[in-house]
């Protein structure tokens, strides 16, 4: 008989998250807001505050405590690792209309991004339903990671890349890739630790492997879209698509990786300097201003003592 210990814990058994409508209710201010953030992770201790340590979270809160004179904790839509960039990070926070009377979402911007490390920019700025999330109310999130064949480094952006010093058969990783897609247990692809007591099921909608252009160099790049991620799940994913790249694994070892459910059957964690947190979706009005344009420049802004946005429909349900 199989070990029931060894057993895979199905997405469903995860603890229920709150909907919108709980949130807001648990809410302590009367409006949520949305931040649209990228950084160069290289700096940065990761994305989570910690003690003595420069941080994406603690260098936001501390402008956000300046700005609104008290502690603002924020949520992020997803924690990345020391050294990992983003592009489109979300992070979400908490205050009273009253707290940012006077100010505009680009004012705010423009006071954020003149508080926060150099490294870190402020993008877009958004009034979102009361309670938001940026964690709970993502749909769907998307990393991508750059590696690079070439037979020199590439000096450029040699921060941005996993150099892997020889060249790599893209067709071979796609293959491989192809196994990924869909809903699996990802246990092999996460830090063991992490995994201990937790479900690690995921929806991993497209792991896509081509060739591109970046600064004049050519590189390849993995493109990996999902619902959410385990613990340096892409970096492994990445690691293990390499081997195969590199004629070390077969294209159909992928699927065994996934089958093995152990950390020690797939590939190496392919460094941070790589991954960049690409984008995260969300339904509803906060998705459309934070996905591009400037709209975000003229879109509604809470007013003292008015009702907080309401989401739209469908939006902030359960997930």
């Amino acid at each position: 008989m199989p070990d029931p210990a060894s057993a895979p814990i199905p997405a469903s058994a995860a603890v229920a998250r709150p909907s919108l409508a709980e949130r807001a209710a648990a809410c302590p201010r009367d409006a949520s807001f949305a931040l649209a953030v990228a950084y160069d992770g290289a700096p940065f201790a990761g994305f989570a505050r910690q003690p003595g340590q420069l941080t994406v979270q603690g260098e936001l809160e501390r402008a956000l405590e300046v700005l609104l004179r008290r502690e603002a904790p924020v949520t992020c839509a997803g924690r990345t690792d020391a050294g990992v960039h983003a592009r489109g990070q979300v992070v979400s926070f908490d205050a009273d209309a009253a707290e940012l009377a006077g100010r505009t979402a680009r004012s705010l911007q423009r006071s954020l991004n003149a508080l926060v490390d150099d490294r870190i920019a402020v993008t877009r700025v958004a009034a979102a339903p009361r309670g938001f999330s940026a964690r709970f109310d993502a749909v769907e999130r998307e990393y991508r990671y750059l590696l690079f064949d070439g037979p020199f480094r590439p000096v450029l952006f040699a921060d941005r890349a996993w150099a892997v010093g020889k060249p790599l058969d893209v067709g071979a990783m796609a293959e491989a890739a192809a196994h990924l897609v869909g809903e699996h247990d990802f246990k092999s692809f996460c830090l063991a630790a992490s995994a201990v007591g937790k479900p690690t099921t995921r929806l991993v909608r497209e792991v896509a492997v081509e060739r591109a252009e970046v600064a004049g160099e050519p590189v390849v790049v993995v493109r990996v879209t999902g619902n959410a991620f385990l613990h340096s799940m892409v970096r492994t994913m990445v690691g293990t698509l390499v081997a195969v790249g590199l004629g070390r694994r077969a294209p159909g070892w992928a699927a065994e990786v996934l089958a093995a459910r152990e950390r020690a059957a797939a590939g190496e964690t392919a460094p941070a300097c790589g991954l960049v947190f690409w984008r995260v979706a969300y339904e509803g009005a906060v998705g459309r201003l934070l996905g591009g344009g400037d709209a975000w420049e003229r879109a509604p802004w809470p007013v003292p003592g008015a009702a907080a946005p309401a989401a739209a429909e469908g939006e902030g349900g359960r997930r």
